[in-house]
């Protein structure tokens, strides 16, 4: 294998494809309370969604998995899927949206670098809703290296921001 190779820089994940059991619910979920848009449908059993436009950032199919039931917990595969939010009152506005619709989170989290929202899509597919601080602000060891942790996220404050 080839050594000492490194992604560029500019590198990003594109999109992810979720195998779903119900694509009408899996739509409700991301679209109707996230707020992704439909980009199109690739016959009656798969979705491409996306924010801004973009062609799509998630795939949504039952080609494998109609009427399925989730992986088990204790199994490989997804752990969750990522979603990046601009800034921190976006992230406090989905919260809001999420408490408003009686959507249980699993878990909020302050990361030094980021705070995070998990949750589980209707098929049990980890989600985490996101926002990165700057930079220039991420916690740092003395050797430079990133110093993240998992802290508990002050709700409370997050929601103080939609009023800033």
């Amino acid at each position: 294998m080839p050594q000492n190779y490194t992604l560029p820089t500019q590198t990003r994940i594109g999109h992810v494809h979720l195998k779903v059991a119900d694509l009408d619910r899996a739509m409700k979920f991301y679209c109707d309370l996230l707020g992704f848009e439909l980009t199109t449908m690739y016959g009656k059993d798969a979705a491409f969604i996306s924010a801004g436009g973009y062609h799509h950032h998630i795939g949504l199919n039952t080609w494998y998995s109609k009427g399925g039931s989730p992986a088990p917990a204790s199994s490989t595969g997804l752990f969750h899927t990522a979603i990046l939010y601009p800034t921190r009152k976006d992230l406090a506005a989905i919260l809001k949206r999420l408490i408003e619709a009686n959507y249980p989170l699993s878990g909020a989290s302050d990361h030094g670098v980021s705070e995070a929202l998990y949750l589980s899509d209707p098929d049990q597919n980890g989600v985490e809703l996101y926002w990165d601080r700057p930079k220039e602000e991420w916690p740092k060891h003395e050797d430079g290296s990133l110093h993240m942790y998992t802290r508990p996220l002050d709700l409370q404050d997050l929601l103080l921001e939609l009023d800033r």
